[in-house]
């Protein structure tokens, strides 16, 4: 439908709501190189890059490398807030 053809190994990396650490820009600067994201859906691009959500940040960042590890208890909790957040708009 939209001419894009899915390859399983390139688009289907990561499931989403799996926790991961995004690998940020590098530089020399001592800023974080990871941070914390949950998986959202792949843009759809020949990279293979996602679309992941911050839950602390609260903001959309789309990625093209990161590592997937166990779900920390303070990640849950803090999806628990922003939903509760959410549907009290």
């Amino acid at each position: 439908m939209t001419g894009l053809a899915i390859d399983y190994n390139n688009h289907c990396k990561v499931a989403f709501g799996t926790y991961v650490q995004v690998h940020e820009e590098g530089d020399n600067s001592l800023s974080p190189r990871t941070s914390g994201a949950i998986p959202l859906q792949p843009t759809g691009d020949g990279q293979g890059s996602h679309y992941f959500l911050n839950p602390y940040g609260r903001k959309m960042v789309n990625r093209y490398a990161w590592t997937e590890l166990p779900m920390p208890n303070q990640v849950i909790e803090q999806v628990h807030i922003l939903m509760k957040t959410i549907m009290k708009q």
